[in-house]
């Protein structure tokens, strides 16, 4: 059971949760460089968190969409079919991770078209959403985007529940008002660092810092339901987006704290939604994210 996406048959007045999975697998810290056996054997954990996340899913019959780089569907394909047998949607995430505004023009174009190759493989179809690793796109990356048909993007945070077409050739003089460029077909479903399952939940020590995480879930999902509580109070048909990596929410006692926010947003009547489906209705014209 593959997903397609479809249009909603009407802009839910309560609001969407769309639920998104970025199975990095050790593409995450190769990226950084760490490659010996412990930081790798964190990214391998995503492969056990997944089956565990799919079954949260399904018990509850909620839609997800998962970005999945090049090289975790290479190195983890029966892992990466489950996935797409459960119905989840599933979008571009680069191929090892790389870090977009860090590569040249046929660096990112050739990691762009490999990942494009296996994403399709794997669905059996031209995927539709992509988001950036790190969340960091540039023009170039727009632009590719944009060449290769991607419909959607989820790497900005200019807006937190409303949808938006990305603009290309932003310019930023250091001494003038910023010049944005005109927009374009590509649509934007934001996300927020302050949505996100990493900062709050990881611990990694890098050389020069440590980002210290491993906060309390419960805490982490306060905020994100205090997100979504505000959206239904004050917002018409808003869209709020969430990011999970599965070697970070898939332990024990995260899950049972993901289980509980899920039923909390449920309870609000709010609506969970795969990303394709949110861009198919905005390609429609629906319109999602009217302040009230």
């Amino acid at each position: 059971m593959s997903y397609q996406p479809t249009s909603p048959a009407a802009v839910n007045p309560r609001g969407h949760a769309c639920l998104s999975f970025d199975f990095d697998g050790p593409s995450l810290w190769m990226m950084r460089k760490m490659t010996t056996a412990a930081p790798v054997s964190r990214g391998e954990f995503g492969a056990v968190a997944v089956p565990r996340i799919l079954r949260t899913l399904a018990d509850r019959g909620v839609p997800a969409t998962f970005f999945i780089p090049g090289h975790t569907i290479e190195t983890y394909p029966d892992v990466c079919k489950m996935v797409v047998d459960a119905g989840c949607e599933v979008g571009l995430h680069g191929y090892a991770h790389e870090m977009n505004a860090l590569q040249t023009e046929s660096e990112e174009r050739a990691a762009m078209g490999r990942s494009l190759e296996l994403v399709e493989e794997l669905i059996g179809a031209a995927p539709t959403g992509y988001r950036a690793p790190a969340g960091d796109i540039t023009n170039q990356t727009i632009e590719l985007l944009l060449e290769h048909g991607v419909v959607y993007d989820s790497s900005l945070m200019g807006h937190d529940y409303q949808p938006y077409r990305v603009r290309v050739g932003d310019e930023l003089p250091a001494e003038a008002a910023a010049r944005w460029g005109p927009e374009s077909p590509l649509i934007e479903l934001p996300w927020s660092w302050t949505n996100d399952d990493y900062p709050y939940l990881e611990f990694v020590a890098f050389r020069r810092m440590i980002m210290p995480g491993l906060a309390r879930p419960e805490d982490m999902f306060a905020n994100f339901l205090g997100d979504v509580e505000w959206m239904v109070r004050d917002v018409e048909g808003g869209v709020a987006t969430f990011v999970f990596h599965p070697q970070v929410i898939g332990r024990g006692h995260r899950l049972l704290a993901l289980e509980d926010f899920l039923d909390q947003v449920a309870d609000l009547g709010v609506h969970f939604s795969a990303m394709g489906d949110i861009a198919a209705g905005v390609s429609a014209g629906l319109e999602f994210g009217v302040e009230t």
